[in-house]
């Protein structure tokens, strides 16, 4: 029998002892995937992009060798609810070949679920509020989120607050071009940015793109969805101030050199920008244009790329932990889990705890699965067995 692909065991809490064996497929471009079996969580080391020909084999392949284990008998399949992520598609058919029960789990609930479990809080633990921050991930109301506070346990969640979303002009292009995501944030209040900061070599660079046609395409909605994105709002802050602008060679290389920019002096860059708060549908919006009259102005001045940087990782640390410490007084909770791909981000990662901890909160954080999508499997599977427990 050929080697087992799940590399790292994790001993779950005694709650999860005598849970049914759960297999867990993981996400699309991290895949990676989950089996829980006798109360311990077996993951793969990240697999990769499952849109990439051969990684996809891989995760077939490492699925297939798995169910070949006669200690491996899931009774139940676990996939994220995004209908196009070819994990998704294969769970299903996995569940259908296997008259086994299929369970669909949203993003950044998993992401929650994850460190919860990556920190030992047993089945009947009481809710956290999760902050989970990546790129984008299926949304619970059909559009994409990537910023999101949620009140959860391992029995579900309750969405709280978010970044206002914005349109991802292009679609998958907005991803690999993060210019488009400049633009997104700017259109709203386009004429008094195109007025006042017309001087400025972003706003230069972005008159030159079809401003008007795109402006349409947000206004009917055309390949236009919207995001409430963590990682968008990285690549629109990178591009403004000259970082991988037209486009990107790989994931996050835009937020990783605005990092490094911030890095260089965020010690002593203890400024930050104003940013807005509002309501929609009963959940918290923050909202960034103050941000970016602010950061235009900024650039216009002339000052560093690399002072304007780290006024802004100041400005997001401020607006996720004043609100994470408001809801947490809000709704009675002590602990706040920390998830998603945002949170390899060293300077949010070290700060943003410092700040929530100095309120009197505990701060959960990923010690043994990643915090970007490698680890949701394990989030997934535990939401399963949880709603699996109360079904029994």
């Amino acid at each position: 029998m050929s080697e087992s692909p799940l590399t790292i065991s994790i001993n779950l809490p005694e709650s999860f002892k005598t849970a049914p064996q759960t297999l867990a497929l993981g996400g699309e471009l991290k895949s990676s995937i989950c089996l829980i079996r006798d109360g311990t969580a077996h993951l793969s080391r990240p697999i990769g992009d499952l849109e990439q020909e051969d990684v996809y084999r891989h995760f077939s392949a490492s699925v297939e060798s798995l169910l070949a284990d006669p200690y491996c008998k899931p009774e139940q399949v676990v996939i994220d609810k995004h209908p196009d992520y070819l994990s998704s598609q294969y769970g299903q058919k996995l569940a259908a070949e296997l008259g086994l029960p299929l369970l669909q789990v949203q993003h950044h609930y998993a992401h929650i679920a994850s460190v919860m479990a990556d920190n030992g809080l047993p089945l009947d633990s009481k809710p956290v509020l999760g902050l989970a921050l990546d790129g984008l991930g299926f949304g619970e109301d059909g559009t994409i989120w990537g910023g999101e506070m949620l009140l959860a346990d391992y029995q579900g969640f309750q969405r709280l607050s978010h970044f206002k979303p914005i349109a991802m002009i292009g679609g998958a292009a907005a991803i690999h071009e993060p210019w488009r995501n400049t633009l997104a944030q700017l259109l709203p209040i386009w004429d008094e940015v195109n007025t006042t900061f017309s001087d400025t070599d972003i706003v230069d660079f972005l008159e030159k793109k079809p401003v008007a046609t795109m402006h349409a395409m947000v206004t009917s909605g055309l390949n236009s969805p919207l995001a409430s994105s963590c990682g968008r709002l990285f690549d629109g802050v990178a591009a403004a101030l000259g970082f991988h602008r037209e486009k990107v060679a790989f994931e996050a290389q835009a937020a990783i050199a605005l990092e490094q920019a911030a890095s260089a002096c965020f010690e002593q860059e203890t400024s930050r920008y104003d940013y807005g708060i509002s309501e929609a549908n009963s959940c918290l919006q923050l909202e960034w244009h103050p941000m970016w009259l602010a950061l235009l102005s900024d650039i216009q001045k002339g000052a560093e790329t690399e002072t304007i940087a780290a006024r802004f990782h100041r400005t997001l640390i401020h607006a996720l932990s004043e609100t994470a410490i408001s809801l947490c007084n809000k709704h009675g909770v002590n602990s706040v889990a920390l998830s998603g791909g945002v949170f390899q981000n060293q300077l949010i990662s070290t700060h943003l705890p410092l700040e929530l901890q100095r309120a009197g909160l505990t701060v959960l954080q990923h010690r043994r699965v990643p915090a970007n999508d490698a680890g949701i499997c394990l989030g997934q599977a535990t939401v399963a067995l949880a709603q699996k427990a109360r079904t029994i």
